[in-house]
């Protein structure tokens, strides 16, 4: 490789660093997260199968009230297996599951 050729690749190298630091970082009391995007597939999928377990948990405890008669231990659970509902959908559409067409509908 000639040494004109190695320095375009520094200086492609060096604009790509600038471009990463500047969207990387929020600007200075913004409002906007600072992203890492560095999540592994591995880690999205056990998420999935985290949020998945603890929606099946919420589900046993509804049943358990309602079994009770604790209306409110039901609210409780029918809200909290709601939410899930939603987290599984969008980690499943983050995966490009097939099926999951949009997490918002």
């Amino acid at each position: 490789m000639k040494k004109d050729d190695i320095n375009r690749v520094h200086d492609g190298v060096r604009f790509l660093k600038q471009v990463n630091s500047r969207y990387s970082m929020s600007p200075p009391n913004s409002d906007t997260p600072v992203r890492s995007y560095d999540r592994s597939w591995e880690e999205i999928e056990d998420m999935l199968e985290k949020a998945t377990d603890r929606r099946n948990q919420w589900k046993k405890w509804f049943e358990q009230c309602k079994k009770d008669g604790d209306r409110d231990g039901m609210k409780e659970a029918a809200r909290n297996h709601k939410a899930l509902d939603g987290v599984i959908k969008t980690l499943q559409w983050t995966l490009g599951e097939e099926g999951i067409e949009h997490p918002l509908d």
